[in-house]
């Protein structure tokens, strides 16, 4: 639901400065770092035409591959299914060309600012995305123990639902020290940022969500604590996440993560697309007019990476499923993380011990959605009662509901268009719910369920095409949606994160980076693929004996004055 945090952006000056997903673990600023005009950084002359593995091609690997590209090094991108990652837009059998289904990430917080400057790059467009209660979303129902109530604003619901977003704001304002964290945030004021956080994570790292509600007297009622979980802030119900660490919780509330989100008009999956075929206007070494695609024999990636070892000479060897064997002084790794552990072949000496620990527990939630192409946007129509009077309602509304769906959203394009149906998006044990059903056995029950709530909408007859559906779990190459880190874990992630930062470990264990949004603060966002991708090609380019523009320095120049708290290991 439109977010229970207080929100500066609403309640205070407008003159106060925008929010930014920049932190607070490492409070870097990745969209001053990629407008400067200076550019991100250049290798030696010598180095111009310098191979670099770059496997996955999602969005992380695409953006590394892309900067890496323009500063003169030929990046070589392994890619085992499509171009786009989780980022990943399909269409419906025998419908619209238009119409299509984000199977992976499909809405994106104006914090995102790294992000943007990738969007607006290649000229994609975006608008607000029909969260619960959202501006751009007409009206939301909450069906909860088979009661349902309608609302187009927060104000429209019971008391009990505005007593419980209360009770989040109190919260985290008496357990997280909310708005100086924010407000800090705001204003990037780093001492600030890292004296809070330091104390939270010192404080919170073992904590549980549902633990950290607990602790607070404004959730002493479980009553309250269920509603929340089920109903959420921002993107709807939260009680997937209640197992998971607090830390990952505020990390996504102090920078508005879960607000104001907006969609890509056309589909995300357009974005590494862009980025794979565009040409840089400012590019080293290279002809104008190189690209990625053109740097790749037919355009396309390498097939999927099967093995990785170290050569002599302290090399990084690759192998794909082709059988074709190359080798390499630098890679850079930016598919999930447990691909190491199963889909390829990895020597040991690939990583330090303790990397290898951080990989394995790393820990991934499962995620399904599906969706179905409609006529129209039938949901805009208007109710009558049971004597034909109307009602002011629509038909049909956003979703959030304790049933198997548990979250509907309702996609249109204008009111005379045919229009898609997300019929449920669900996280951990509701989407292994859906594990073993198909796609079509999944939109009865869907159907059924949501004919519960809305016994005179009949769904069915609007649809136009066949259900797709996805199950991130059961995905090959994923085996999960995104990283969630569990009490205890904030050691694992900093030492995924830092691993850009190589001098301080042996020779022998360098040349190999980690990127993509499971290495980040930020999983299950594209923001964080997009930071550890530059902190990769930050990476790459010293290890090349690059360097960055003393007026622009990069996120490992300034390692020291903001690496993120470290806590002691014994």
């Amino acid at each position: 639901m439109t977010s229970t945090v207080p929100n500066a952006i609403e309640h205070a000056d407008e003159q106060q400065p925008p929010i930014t997903m920049f932190g607070p673990d490492f409070p870097y600023a990745y969209d001053d770092f990629l407008a400067h005009p200076a550019g991100l950084g250049q290798v030696p002359a010598t180095e111009h035409g310098a191979e670099v593995a770059v496997i996955g091609g999602g969005l992380s690997g695409i953006v590394a591959a892309y900067e890496l590209m323009k500063m003169g090094l030929k990046p070589v991108v392994y890619e085992a299914d499509r171009i786009g990652g989780r980022l990943r837009t399909v269409g419906f059998e025998g419908c619209d060309p238009s119409l299509t289904a984000e199977m992976g990430a499909m809405r994106f917080p104006p914090s995102s600012t790294a992000l943007q400057h990738y969007i607006d790059l290649v000229g994609l467009e975006t608008r607000p995305f029909p969260n619960p209660l959202a501006e751009a979303t007409p009206s939301t129902v909450v069906d909860l123990k088979g009661e349902s109530h309608y609302a187009e604003t927060l104000d429209d619901l019971p008391q009990v639902y505005r007593d419980v977003a209360d009770a989040w704001a109190r919260c985290l304002e008496e357990g997280a020290d909310f708005s100086d964290m924010n407000r800090a945030l705001r204003e990037r004021d780093v001492p600030r940022i890292r004296e809070i956080w330091a104390k939270l994570v010192e404080k919170l790292d073992n904590q549980t969500f549902y633990g950290f509600l607990c602790d607070s007297e404004a959730f002493k009622s479980f009553r309250h604590r269920e509603i929340f979980g089920q109903v959420g802030f921002g993107t709807g119900g939260w009680d997937t996440d209640f197992p998971n660490s607090i830390l990952e919780i505020l990390r996504v509330v102090y920078t508005e993560a879960d607000d104001h989100h907006r969609g890509i008009v056309g589909g995300s999956q357009q974005l590494p697309l862009r980025l794979w075929e565009r040409e840089p206007e400012k590019i080293v070494h290279w002809p104008y007019g190189t690209s990625l695609r053109s740097l790749h024999p037919d355009g396309e990636p390498r097939p999927a990476v099967t093995r990785l070892n170290r050569t002599a000479g302290n090399r990084i060897t690759v192998t794909d499923a082709d059988g074709d064997i190359r080798t390499y002084r630098a890679a850079v790794f930016t598919a999930q993380s447990w691909m190491l552990l199963s889909k390829i072949a990895c020597d040991d000496s690939l990583f330090p011990i303790d990397h290898w620990t951080a990989i394995e527990r790393t820990h991934y939630m499962e995620s399904s959605k599906l969706f179905v192409p409609v006529d129209r946007p039938f949901w805009l129509d208007k109710a009558v009662d049971d004597r034909g009077n109307p009602t002011g309602r629509d038909v049909m509304s956003m979703t959030l509901t304790d049933r198997m769906t548990r979250g509907t959203y309702l996609l249109d394009d204008g009111p005379d268009r045919p229009a898609v149906i997300c019929l449920s998006y669900t996280w951990c044990d509701d989407s292994l719910k859906w594990l073993p059903l198909s796609a079509n056995e999944r939109m009865e029950v869907m159907l059924k369920s949501l004919g519960e709530i809305y016994p005179k909408v009949d769904i069915r007859k609007h649809v136009i095409g066949n259900p797709v559906t996805v199950s991130w779990e059961n995905e090959p190459y994923f085996m999960g949606a995104f990283k969630a880190n569990l009490p205890g874990h904030y050691r694992y992630q900093r030492r995924l994160f830092t691993h850009f930062m190589q001098e301080a470990l042996p020779e022998d264990k360098r040349g190999i980076f980690l990127a993509g949004d499971d290495i980040s603060w930020t999983a299950g966002w594209a923001e964080g693929a997009v930071q550890t991708a530059l902190n990769a090609v930050w990476g790459v380019m010293r290890h090349f004996g690059g360097e960055t523009d003393p007026t622009n320095p990069g996120p490992g120049d300034l390692y020291d004055e903001i690496a993120p708290v470290e806590l002691p290991e014994d």
